[in-house]
């Protein structure tokens, strides 16, 4: 699919108005000879009509004569001779019987046409055409006939005029009689009478309104023509500038006002599929601009554009004239670079890194990149998926979105492995809570004063039929990230409820176990009652249920956090805040949640030493809770040292691996049973 849209990009940028303009020349040309044609045409009319005139006339007389010479009445030439026309009557031996005007009838040029007859007469009368001496025309001469008109018989002698024409010499042929505006070309006419033939002295005669008709209607179609061509020339430049408006609409970035992703994409392709390039290391990076939205939020958008113009234009200033480099999206950057030595180019990658922070004066900018290297091959790249290459270098540069520090990842099979991992846990995480293949695992707290059990925490474990023993550190995390961590807390504490009041029926003497709750469930500002109603369809007292969230969860929503609190204490639940010193407001939030049980993190006093700051911190912590009536529980204790310095200090709970590592139900049911017999020296049986 990736191939076929480049191919149509490539196609689209590659467009030119070659078509156009080869149209624009067709259409010219063809109304250049349609002009010539209608041209021709109307002559071809105007000298048609005048030779039916004279074919007219001719006959006339013919008719005329006939009658006489049947009748053996009348006057037939003194009625000819009045109409002052040129004319020669002779009879079937060819003597001239009488004339009228000068005979100039060329009686050597005729060609007869035996099959056509002379309209309206009988098959043996035809009608010859003669050149006339005078005008050194040499035409044959021409049948009309009842079949054939004289419009087209007429054609037909300009057709064999002109072929007889191109043998002559051009001088002595055209001889026309030009007077007072009037053009003409005479011939002589001849038709057969009963006892002979009658020549007539007709002429193509063209005056002033027939080259007017002529003129009007050649320029009728010439400016037809030349408003089609100005039409189709302006057609041609609009969709010129349409086209180049499309495509920098399509190839440019509207904030860098330069290379966009899919100029770079494009061209990506192109220079990594080129033959010549295949023996070259190429190396695909994606650029992100760190916490660019926070800098939009605080300055403005346009500020923000300003600073990615600038970020492109740095950019450009590092890159060779064979790398690309293209806006992707907000805040992402596409370059490809040439590359020799790994180290050498992310010594460069860095170095551009470090320019681009500086390019405000007033702000230092952070910049992550990912990349993906592309090495040299022995053959030309056939085919080259730059999304593919892209998106593995996104997925590199996600590698560092935890922080805001800028820094340099590069894409390896590992990555490829870790979202392979992320796609098999969303594929098996419905289908394991169904089968009920999360267990939970419960690690005891001890008094470390009387080494007694005294509480618990809840932990899950994943038993997958298909993935096997799944650690918390391998599907939490991406159950936080999807949202899936909701379905999991229900399931924990339903779960710990349901084993609580089994063991209360069995008669043991239970303490009260710490289910964690997800920070993106305290957004629910029903989460107290969805708790309640799960521990009480359980059975289970809600004393023994301890309601876990860590310190971050406040940040979120501080009303609906104060409220959910208000109401699982009002429901009987005690609640603890789980990791207190690993944020930066721990104090702040002790001041306004009305907490019961304080969890001390493992980093909090892991290295602490006589006499150290951390001792005193440790301890004054201890003191703050207990002024707030808080108990405290020390987590990740390890050491015999750790235990003994919380006991002293009046630690109320400590859990970690010194007393028990979490362990499945069935064991933490053999910790309750010696709960009564344990002594002092019980934290040696871990």
């Amino acid at each position: 699919m990736a191939k076929y849209n480049r191919k149509k990009i490539t196609k689209l940028r590659k467009s030119h108005i070659g078509l156009s303009i080869f149209a624009l020349i067709a259409i010219s040309t063809l109304g250049v000879l349609m002009m010539l044609i209608l041209a021709d045409f109307a002559l071809t009319f105007l000298i048609n009509t005048k030779a039916e005139t004279d074919a007219g006339r001719l006959k006339s007389m013919v008719d005329a004569y006939d009658t006489q010479v049947k009748t053996g009445d009348g006057d037939v030439f003194g009625l000819f001779d009045m109409q002052e026309v040129d004319y020669f009557v002779t009879d079937d031996t060819g003597n001239i019987i009488h004339s009228n005007g000068e005979n100039t009838c060329d009686m050597t040029r005729s060609v007869d046409y035996s099959d056509l007859t002379v309209v309206g007469q009988d098959s043996y009368h035809q009608i010859k055409i003669y050149s006339d001496r005078n005008s050194g025309i040499l035409n044959p001469v021409l049948i009309i006939s009842s079949e054939v008109s004289a419009r087209q018989t007429i054609s037909s002698l300009l057709e064999i005029m002109n072929d007889e024409i191109t043998d002559k010499d051009e001088s002595s042929i055209v001889k026309y009689e030009i007077d007072n505006g009037m053009v003409s070309m005479p011939y002589w006419m001849c038709s057969n009478t009963i006892d002979g033939k009658i020549f007539y002295k007709g002429g193509l005669t063209v005056n002033s309104s027939d080259l007017a008709f002529i003129v009007l209607i050649l320029s009728t179609l010439a400016i037809l023509v030349v408003i089609i061509v100005v039409a189709l020339f302006i057609n041609v430049i609009v969709n010129f500038v349409d086209q180049q408006r499309m495509k920098k609409l399509l190839f440019m970035d509207n904030v860098t006002q330069n290379h966009n992703w899919i100029r770079f994409y494009l061209e990506a392709g192109e220079l990594l599929e080129k033959r010549k390039n295949a023996n070259k290391k190429y190396a695909v990076v994606n650029l992100v601009f760190v916490k660019y939205r926070n800098f939009v939020l605080c300055h403005s958008v346009a500020e923000g554009e300003m600073e990615l113009r600038k970020t492109y234009n740095k950019i450009r200033e590092h890159l060779d004239r064979k790398e690309l480099c293209g806006h992707d999206n907000s805040s992402s950057f596409a370059l490809l670079l040439m590359y020799d030595d790994i180290n050498a180019l992310r010594d460069r990658i860095q170095k551009l890194i470090d320019e681009l922070s500086c390019i405000n004066d007033h702000h230092t900018f952070g910049f992550q990149a990912g990349v993906e290297l592309i090495p040299a091959s022995h053959r030309r790249r056939v085919y080259v998926d730059v999304d593919a290459l892209y998106n593995n270098a996104c997925a590199a540069r996600m590698t560092l979105a935890g922080t805001d520090e800028s820094g340099i990842a590069f894409f390896d099979q590992k990555i490829v492995e870790d979202h392979k991992w992320i796609d098999r846990v969303h594929e098996h995480q419905q289908k394991a809570l169904e089968n009920k293949e999360f267990v939970v695992y419960y690690q005891p707290k001890y008094d470390p004063r009387t080494n007694k059990l005294s509480g618990a925490e809840a932990l899950i474990r994943w038993k997958s039929a298909d993935l096997g023993f799944v650690s918390p550190g391998d599907f939490i995390p991406i159950f936080e990230e999807n949202g899936f961590i909701t379905e999991i807390d229900h399931y924990m504490i339903e779960h710990v409820a349901l084993d609580q009041k089994a063991w209360l029926d069995q008669g043991l003497s239970c303490v009260p176990v710490s289910v964690n709750v997800s920070r993106a469930h305290f957004i629910e500002e029903d989460l107290a009652d969805q708790i309640r109603d799960i521990v009480a369809g359980a059975g289970c007292p809600p004393e023994l249920i301890e309601i876990e969230l860590t310190e971050s969860a406040f940040f979120d929503n501080k009303a609906v956090m104060l409220r959910t609190i208000g109401l699982l204490k009002e429901y009987g639940f005690a609640v603890s805040m789980d990791d207190f010193g690993s944020g930066y407001s721990s104090l702040n939030s002790l001041k306004d949640l009305p907490l019961d049980v304080l969890k001390l993190d493992a980093g909090f006093f892991r290295d602490i030493t006589d006499d150290s700051r951390g001792e005193i911190v440790v301890s004054e912590a201890i003191r703050l809770a207990k002024n707030l009536n808080m108990k405290t529980v020390a987590e990740g204790v390890e050491e015999r040292e750790q235990v003994d310095f919380l006991a002293k200090e009046g630690c109320d709970m400590i859990q970690g691996y010194y007393y028990a590592k979490p362990m499945p139900g069935e064991e933490y049911i053999s910790r309750m049973e010696k709960r009564e017999s344990e002594d002092e020296g019980s934290g040696e049986d871990t």
